[in-house]
């Protein structure tokens, strides 16, 4: 039973990084606006083009993670990731932002 339970604690403990990997969301969620194949469409910055995203998170990755949270512009609230939490949109966000 012990070793059910450790092994059980271990899967958890690795969903729970790869669930924040902001890469992994990214792939997951986002690349279909914010590829830099299609970025511009309804006003979507580029994932990795730091000045697009400079005035985004000009306030603070919580006011980005708000702003997503709620929508904005074309991008509907939660954007594609409507299971994701608040560190996974944050980890996203992070990600394309560098």
């Amino acid at each position: 039973m012990k070793k059910v339970l450790a092994f059980a604690a271990t899967a958890l403990l690795s969903a729970g990084a790869f669930a924040a990997d902001g890469e992994a969301v990214f792939n997951k969620a986002c690349v279909t606006c914010h590829s830099p194949a299609v970025a511009g469409a309804m006003g979507a910055p580029a994932a990795h083009d730091a000045a697009a995203w400079a005035p985004r998170i000009a306030d603070g990755i919580d006011a980005a993670v708000a702003s997503a949270k709620a929508g904005k512009g074309g991008m509907p609230p939660m954007g594609l990731c409507m299971d994701c939490s608040d560190d996974q949109l944050k980890a996203a966000i992070e990600f394309m932002a560098k």
